[in-house]
C-alpha cells in the first residue's frame, strides 16, 4: 500500500509541476525582466524540488516522520532543499504573475516552511540522535 501511495503522490507532483509550467507560460502578463527572472527561479526551483523529492525517495512523508537520515545529494548541503527550492519556485511564480498578494502569500510560505523544518528536526533528532546533530552542524537550513 505505501509504494502505491508514495507512486500515486509522485504522479501527481508531476501533474501540478507540468499545470505549472503551462500557466507560467500562458499568464497574461508582458515578457519583461521580472517575468523572465520569475521563470527561470520557477523552472529552477521546480527542477531542484524534483531532484529533491528523488534523492529522499521513500523517505518522503508529508508529516514528519524518521524512516532515514538522507545525506546525500543535494541533502548533503541542505537539510530542507525540498522547502528551499520550493520558495525558491514560488518566488519565481509571484515574479512572473506580478500580482501583490501573493508577496504575502510568499510570507506566510515562508513562515509555515520554517515551522515545519523545526518540527521535522525534532522527530529527527530524536530518531537518529547525535548522527542528527553532526549532520545538523555540516548543513543549512
Amino acid at each position: 500500500m505505501a509504494v502505491r501511495r508514495y507512486v500515486l503522490f509522485t504522479a501527481f507532483q508531476i501533474l501540478v509541476a507540468g499545470l505549472l509550467l503551462w500557466i507560467l507560460a500562458r499568464w497574461d502578463t508582458p515578457w519583461n525582466g521580472q517575468r523572465i527572472i520569475g521563470t527561470a527561479l520557477a523552472v529552477v526551483g521546480l527542477s531542484l524540488v524534483g531532484i529533491s523529492r528523488q534523492q529522499l525517495g521513500r523517505s518522503f512523508a508529508v508529516r514528519a516522520e524518521a524512516r532515514e537520515l538522507v545525506t546525500h545529494g543535494l541533502y548533503s548541503k541542505i537539510r530542507n532543499p525540498v522547502y528551499v527550492f520550493g520558495i525558491v519556485m514560488f518566488t519565481g511564480v509571484v515574479l512572473v504573475m506580478q500580482t501583490p498578494v501573493l508577496w504575502v502569500a510568499l510570507v506566510v510560505m515562508i513562515i509555515c516552511q520554517t515551522i515545519r523544518a523545526r518540527r521535522e528536526a525534532r522527530v529527527l533528532e530524536t530518531a537518529f540522535g547525535e548522527a542528527y546533530r553532526e549532520y545538523r552542524r555540516k548543513t543549512w537550513f
